[in-house]
């Protein structure tokens, strides 16, 4: 049988090889780290987008030491990376069963945002949920008519005012969420970086309002990033982390991607755990991310 973790191989087959084929390819049978291997493998993990920083701490760590030959940088590369996803917190969504849990989505637009909301209503409305979306981007009529086309095909509700105020927007959400015992309000959100400032400010009201009448119903604020934009990734969730508090990262599009290592520079430079996970199409392919099937189906192939 073709199970998830099959799928997920395939899935990060691309990212496997740029992040971990490529780097043991390169440097396993050469009989000791010296400095113009360890230049190689530098540029070879910078280049799978791990980051320059990181990818520099974990050549550091290789260099002047004995006990790590380079035939083990396989083994050396899978603690790590492990660590590094352990350490940034639990990959598990939170979920308070029988209170309203609200969730603050965000990202730039074209990250799949829209997307990733209609597959979490479609998975909450099969577990039997009722599930409310707040669709808080009112000045993009894209946006607008795009969260209530997923709203119809996952079977959720949807409060959508356009052009008006989002903040309004969300506290309307949050007052027929209470009145009428939903068990999830989905924010979508704006995601335009051109004005860093009017982002901030918006996001802010958002989540002033949320922090107002529902603080105690806040679960997760979720940064959307497509795996494709690598780098730029990191970039963006630092943008964001400055306008609200984040607690995760949702990664759309990895199914095709080489650059999925961003999962991992995302726990390390920002100490974010990623918590769910695109991996195709359809209204299923929205999981969990799991850190162990993630590494293991990342070094399995290689």
């Amino acid at each position: 049988m073709f199970n998830f973790f099959d799928k997920l191989k395939n899935t990060v087959s691309k990212t496997a090889q740029a992040l971990v084929g490529n780097v043991v390819n390169a440097v396993s049978e050469e009989e000791e780290f010296s400095d113009f291997v360890l230049d190689d493998m530098e540029d070879l993990l910078i280049r799978a987008d791990l980051g320059v920083n990181y990818a520099s701490e974990l050549v550091d760590k290789l260099r002047g030491q004995n006990k790590i030959k380079p035939a083990q940088v396989k083994e050396f590369l899978q603690n790590e990376f492990m660590n590094i996803l352990e350490t940034a917190g639990s990959c598990k969504l939170n979920y308070n069963e029988g209170k309203l849990n609200i969730y603050f989505i965000a990202g730039v637009n074209g990250a799949g945002k829209t997307t990733l909301i209609g597959k979490l209503a479609y998975r909450f409305k099969q577990e039997g949920k009722k599930v409310l979306i707040a669709a808080g981007d009112t000045f993009r009529a894209a946006a607008e008519e795009q969260v209530d086309i997923w709203s119809k095909r996952s079977g959720a509700d949807i409060v959508r005012r356009d052009k008006a105020d989002p903040a309004s927007v969300v506290y309307e959400a949050i007052q027929k969420a209470k009145n009428e015992n939903y068990d999830v309000i989905l924010v979508d959100t704006a995601g335009r970086l051109q004005n860093k400032f009017n982002l901030m400010e918006e996001l802010s009201k958002i989540k002033n309002v949320i922090d107002k009448n529902a603080s105690e119903n806040l679960m997760e604020s979720i940064l959307v990033i497509d795996a494709n934009t690598g780098q730029n990734g990191l970039q963006q969730a630092k943008v964001f982390k400055e306008c609200v508090n984040l607690t995760a990262v949702a990664l759309t599009k990895l199914d095709g991607s080489a650059k999925g290592a961003i999962v991992l520079a995302i726990a390390k430079e920002l100490n974010l755990p990623v918590k769910l996970v695109g991996v195709g199409e359809k209204m299923e392919d929205l999981k969990d991310f799991n850190s162990q099937e993630f590494i293991q189906s990342l070094f399995e192939q290689n």
